[in-house]
């Protein structure tokens, strides 16, 4: 990552802070969720897909059936897209992400935010009692950019036993706001799903939001977040199967997955750095 003068650091703080007001965010997507007349809204759509290279062909729906931005922005994707890794135990991506860290977590317990920064899996999942049990286990960190598909799907076969909504500020998670504010996964808004595997044991998969709407939706619960929803762990009735490949949330515009995995006998398949789908694997047994 490059290095940014003493002067730029401190701009780069403010521009960073001054949007990541919820307000600001909700004002957005409210913008963002407006019907669009077809004239305007088929142009601006395929605007943006040659502007970040956003592969249309994968999408569900063409241009034209999408009512308001955000609509196109959290399309689904058509039957077949999206394999899932063929590996009956391994450990597949639950986004298309950028990999930004994949590792073991320490025996402290921090995740490495940028060099010489780091943040507690304890505060970021909103318990020192749910962490606990991933203390011997592996993290992986992804980014998804604004070209990117942004549902996120269940990375193992489990049941989901509870989720935690922990609410906060909307940084951007873009290198600027990794570099500039420490804590930052700690800091933003951020709903933690547990799920528990018995090929894996505990699964966590938090997902961070960010500048710019802001909004995080579940597919099998009534949370929406940036809405005043009150925080909080939550349980459902009855634990709720899932697969791997089967959607768990939507983010609203770009944000963050931190996927914690207790499972200690993985080796990653893939390196930091690299691009990801949802369905790729991540790790396999060693």
């Amino acid at each position: 990552m490059a290095r940014v003068s003493g002067a730029d650091s401190a701009l780069e703080r403010i521009a960073v802070a001054a949007v990541s007001g919820p307000l600001l965010s909700r004002i957005l997507g409210h913008l963002s969720d407006l019907p669009l007349p077809r004239p305007l809204r088929v142009p601006a759509i395929w605007a943006y897909a040659r502007a970040y290279g956003v592969d249309l062909s994968e999408a569900a729906l063409p241009p034209s059936a999408y009512a308001s931005f955000n609509a196109f922005f959290t399309r689904r994707l058509r039957a077949g897209a999206r394999p899932i890794d063929p590996a009956s135990h391994s450990v597949v991506s639950p986004s298309d992400s950028r990999l930004s860290a994949i590792g073991p977590v320490p025996d402290h317990g921090r995740l490495e935010q940028v060099k010489g920064e780091s943040y507690g899996i304890d505060a970021l999942v909103g318990s020192s009692e749910d962490a606990a049990r991933f203390r011997s286990g592996f993290s992986a960190t992804l980014y998804l950019s604004p070209a990117m598909y942004h549902r996120v799907h269940s990375p193992v076969d489990g049941e989901i036993v509870a989720w935690r909504y922990v609410p906060g500020r909307l940084f951007p998670v873009n290198a600027a706001g990794v570099r500039s504010v420490p804590g930052l996964f700690t800091r933003n808004e951020r709903v933690a799903v547990f799920i528990e595997s018995e090929a894996h044991g505990a699964v966590a998969l938090v997902l961070v939001g960010a500048a710019n709407v802001g909004r995080i939706s579940l597919a099998f619960a009534d949370l929406v977040t940036n809405r005043g929803h009150a925080a909080g762990r939550f349980e459902p009735a009855a634990k709720i199967p899932i697969r791997r490949g089967d959607e768990v949330g939507v983010f609203n515009l770009g944000s963050t997955v931190v996927l914690l995995v207790a499972d200690p006998r993985l080796a990653p398949a893939v390196a930091p750095g690299a691009l990801v789908r949802v369905g790729e694997a991540l790790w396999r047994r060693a």
